[in-house]
């Protein structure tokens, strides 16, 4: 999910704006000419119908669902609470109710899978009780989205003023799919099933979707971000299988596709997404994932693989990658995301465009077989795709460098096609980027393709996280982000802190980065802050270094690096830090210019301590507060 504390977006576009998909296919995605182009709801979604799932690699696909449905079958549903919806209004905890809506979901698309592919009616049973729970759920919007509530002064949803979000077309598109491959099926065992969930779907989701303008995730402020794509696309899915066809159902399609274009349109021309890694697959992949939809929908007329932004977008995943598990982190997004996402997208759309290094990279990520948390319509589109079935598993290709300036990200390692050696990433940027955090000019070292010096990324998400309190959170502040703190003063909030100036030099054997950070502080004196950052790749070793100019002396300022690992010093100018599965990296500096601190951190959050383990360290340098200097920093290998 998404939300920005920023002020509006540059590069984002209004409705009135000709996008990508508009500039390419004009007035093909009208609703006038969608309502003649649409195949029928029967055949407009890209899965086979009720009973074609079959075979020896769908069973296996579906061992781990297999398994974990048959333990829970005799298991009452998950049910979400009253109480639980209205904790978020009391204490801001928003994961009690939501881990019960998830739950249920999970459950019932672990259901309609096993359906799907098996003609007994027990699993039928199993669907069927699962989707008129969803159909009596009094809201399908989670409650941390839910717009009725705080006007109201009420801590419960108003079943007449239905709200669309994720979770409302998350549920909308979920029950599309289960009655794309069980619709006959139900129709014959539960008569009338099928009219209450188009009732559910068309009054919770469709009508509201057509009918307002004002969800702020429709960008039609110019601020568009991963909700867009993601809700447009369910949207699509639900409106295909589950409205009347003619008119309406062409002006829904026609809506959610004009929607996903101004996403498109947001994206800068490389492709790159500021919420990072993790976040792609929730933005530019649920992109990705209504264009398949929609080319199927049409027959193929409306396709997308001639749109320069979907090419460039679909390398973005690789060109992050560190190693591992392990990935480029920014905003919100985890350093070691969770590794069920829907690799067979990103496999699909690398073979349709001869995008070679993304189609490895989506078939050394691929598992043993589908997730049992899988969404629904991933889960059926991974059996449906007989390419990505057949595909091997092989080896990243870990590219040697890139730089993004849609972005100003960039990333470079010791070596291309291994990960032994170091990696440093780069950020520019300003802060007030989607899902931002304090962290203009931040570095990040790797070794091994394991992070060492870090970005912490985000903890458990409650209201505060997207709040007027978002940055009294200590993740989101630069004061513990590998950036300067300057006179006392961290980096302050908003599009206009920022990184300007940026240069890059990217040579064979040097990667390196310069940029003026002193638009990112509010320190009137602070005339300049140069940060170098770069990797010597003959050497092995990165630098980074800082060079500042003052009105005049003052209070000294203080270099921040965040370090994953055990960190000793052994003698002053010197720390090694020993991360999990890696080499250790000594960091040295000249004792003689700035003083060093540690402050351990300790992770009590459960997502922080996931990826980091029990604690963080924070390297403190303090430097002189004189009108100009020049400090250095070096990493490299400790063998």
């Amino acid at each position: 999910m998404t939300n920005t504390a920023s002020d509006r977006a540059e590069s984002g576009r209004g409705d009135g704006a000709i996008g990508p998909l508009r500039a390419v296919w004009g007035a093909a995605i009208s609703p006038e000419a969608l309502a003649g182009s649409l195949l029928p709801p029967e055949a407009a979604l890209p899965v086979p119908g009720a009973g074609r799932f079959a075979g020896d690699g769908v069973a296996e696909s579906l061992a781990a669902v297999r398994e974990r449905a048959a333990a829970e079958r005799e298991m009452p549903w998950p049910q979400p609470l009253a109480s639980q919806y209205a904790r978020y209004f009391r204490d801001g905890n928003r994961t009690g109710y939501e881990s019960q809506v998830f739950e249920r979901q999970d459950r019932l698309t672990r259901a309609v899978l096993m359906a799907a592919v098996s003609g007994g009616d027990g699993w039928l049973d199993e669907a069927a009780d699962g989707i008129v729970q969803l159909c009596e759920q009094s809201a399908w919007c989670w409650p941390a989205h839910e717009d009725t509530c705080r006007p109201r002064g009420t801590v419960l949803p108003d079943v007449a003023t239905p709200c669309l979000d994720l979770g409302a077309a998350d549920v909308a598109a979920q029950l599309a799919w289960a009655d794309q491959v069980l619709g006959d099926r139900l129709a014959e065992r539960y008569p009338g099933l099928r009219e209450r969930v188009r009732s559910e779907v068309r009054g919770r989701v469709l009508g509201p979707f057509l009918h307002r303008r004002d969800w702020h995730w429709l960008g039609l402020d110019g601020d568009v971000h991963n909700w867009c794509p993601w809700i447009c696309g369910n949207v699509l899915v639900a409106a295909l299988r589950l409205a009347e066809p003619g008119q309406e159902r062409a002006r829904q399609v026609a809506w959610a596709v004009a929607g996903i274009d101004r996403y498109l349109a947001a994206l800068p021309a490389d492709g790159s997404v500021d919420e990072g890694f993790e976040y792609w697959w929730n933005g530019a992949c649920r992109a990705l994932e209504a264009l398949d939809v929609l080319a199927h929908a049409t027959s193929g007329l409306l396709d997308a693989v001639a749109i320069p932004v979907v090419r460039e977008t679909v390398r973005f995943p690789h060109r992050m990658h560190l190693g591992g598990p392990w990935y480029l982190n920014l905003a919100d997004a985890r350093a070691r995301p969770p590794a069920d996402q829907p690799w067979q997208v990103l496999h699909r759309w690398a073979h349709r465009l001869g995008e070679h290094d993304a189609r490895r990279h989506a078939e050394s990520q691929r598992a043993a077989g589908i997730h049992a948390s899988a969404e629904l319509g991933r889960a059926l589109c991974e059996l449906a795709d007989a390419e990505w079935q057949a595909a091997g598993r092989g080896d990243p290709p870990l590219v040697a460098g890139v730089w993004l300036p849609g972005t100003q990200i960039g990333l470079a390692r010791t070596a291309a096609r291994t990960a032994h050696g170091l990696v440093l990433a780069v950020k520019g940027g300003h802060n007030g980027e989607h899902h931002n955090h304090n962290d203009a000019g931040s570095v990040v070292v790797a070794v091994d393709g394991v992070p060492v010096l870090v970005d912490a990324g985000r903890p458990t998400y409650t209201a505060q996280t997207f709040g007027p309190d978002r940055y009294a959170i200590w993740t989101m502040q630069s004061s513990w982000h590998n950036v300067p703190e300057v006179r006392g003063v961290p980096q302050g909030q908003g599009r206009g802190f920022r990184a300007r100036d940026v240069e890059v030099v990217d040579e064979p054997d040097r990667f390196e980065v310069r940029m003026d950070l002193a638009a990112a502080y509010p320190v009137p004196e602070l005339e300049r802050w140069w940060r170098t950052a770069a990797l010597d790749r003959h050497a092995g070793g990165v630098t980074i270094g800082d060079t500042w100019s003052f009105t005049g002396d003052g209070d000294p300022s203080v270099l921040h690096f965040l370090l994953n690992g055990q960190v000793d010093q052994p003698a002053a100018g010197e720390i090694v830090v020993r991360p999990p599965d890696a080499r250790a990296v000594r960091v040295t500096w000249d004792p003689g210019v700035a003083t060093a601190g540690l402050t351990v951190r300790k992770l009590e959050d459960p997502m922080l301590a996931e990826v980091w383990g029990e604690r963080l360290t924070r390297l403190e340098l303090r430097l002189p507060g004189t009108a100009r200097g020049a400090f250095e920093i070096r990493v490299g290998v400790w063998e």
